[in-house]
């Protein structure tokens, strides 16, 4: 009988009572330790969504009390032809940026991967535009593709060609903002191609050219593979910044001005920056929040179908 009845000492799991005081005077300064963070989390992450999502279905124009409107936005969204182009647009953007932008920073880590001299220089070099603003690269951009005095029609003239309006055209526009945000985020994905070309291991390169694996043979069967993780990393990443592009639509097309941004006739209008018109300049937040939400949504579903198409192709061992 007695040792049914739980000692003074302990609990009813037979934990000691000053183990469990310790451990709750720990518990307690953890949560002290990790509240900035849950804090910060609950107003400036968890308590926006909250408020967008309510937003969404509702009539909010920023001076008044929001009013509940139910589907309204997103029925709206449906019927509305700037969505639709802005959604298009971002798709067009994310079509070829994603695949230039992973090609180009794999061939420049594959050069820059070897023992030549200078490399670090270049590698300095190829990472100046990554942690430029992009009111620098607006005035580097503006110096090669402006049509009255840029270097590019300067070049085209000296060349008996025919001078183009870039930025200004509607079939160039959306090609030349691809070419100017692979030139400035491509050495942030090449470090990362770095780092996982650095991890793949030296024997199966030794193996392979004991087998009599040429340099394109090793590169297909072995670095290509080993990297996929990497790969499938920098996909998701390069698809995310598409769908999120808008300073540099924003600037380069508008200068900063918003009437302009998104030109010429709305060619260039990506889903972030009708969210900011709608939101911001015209005071439809509610429809605004629409907008952000189906833009998770797409996020979302375009993240699964890699997760779920990465399991035939990534290579994790």
């Amino acid at each position: 009988m007695d040792s049914a009845v739980p000692n003074n000492h302990q609990d009813l799991q037979g934990i000691p009572v000053r183990k469990r005081k310790r451990f709750s005077h720990e518990g307690r300064w953890g949560l002290l330790m990790v509240s900035p963070y849950l804090i910060h989390f609950v107003v400036f992450v968890a308590g926006p969504l909250a408020a967008s999502l309510y937003f969404s279905f509702s009539d909010y124009d920023m001076l008044n009390p929001p009013s509940w409107s139910g589907l309204d936005n997103y029925s709206r969204l449906l019927d509305d032809p700037l969505f639709w182009k802005a959604l298009g647009n971002t798709l067009y953007f994310a079509v070829l940026f994603v695949p230039l932008q992973t090609i180009l920073a794999l061939v420049l880590a594959v050069v820059l991967n070897q023992r030549l001299k200078g490399l670090k220089l270049f590698r300095m070099a190829h990472f100046i535009p990554v942690i430029s603003s992009w009111t620098v690269i607006l005035y580097v951009a503006d110096a090669i593709f402006n049509p009255r005095f840029g270097m590019a029609n300067a070049l085209l003239t000296k060349m008996g060609l025919d001078t183009q309006r870039w930025l200004q055209d509607e079939a160039l526009a959306i090609p030349l903002l691809v070419i100017i945000a692979v030139w400035k985020g491509i050495g942030y994905i090449m470090v990362i191609y770095l780092a996982g070309l650095q991890s793949v291991p030296k024997d199966l390169y030794e193996a392979g050219e004991i087998d009599g694996a040429g340099v394109l043979k090793k590169f297909s069967s072995i670095t290509l593979p080993m990297i996929s993780p990497t790969t499938f990393l920098v996909i998701i990443l390069s698809t995310i910044s598409t769908f999120q592009a808008f300073e540099q639509v924003y600037v380069l097309t508008g200068g900063g001005d918003m009437s302009s941004a998104g030109g010429p006739n709305n060619s260039t209008l990506v889903l972030m920056l009708d969210l900011y018109r709608e939101g911001f300049t015209y005071l439809r937040m509610g429809y605004a929040s629409a907008i952000a939400w189906v833009l998770f949504m797409i996020l979302f579903t375009l993240t699964m179908l890699q997760m779920w198409g990465q399991k035939k192709w990534v290579h994790y061992d």
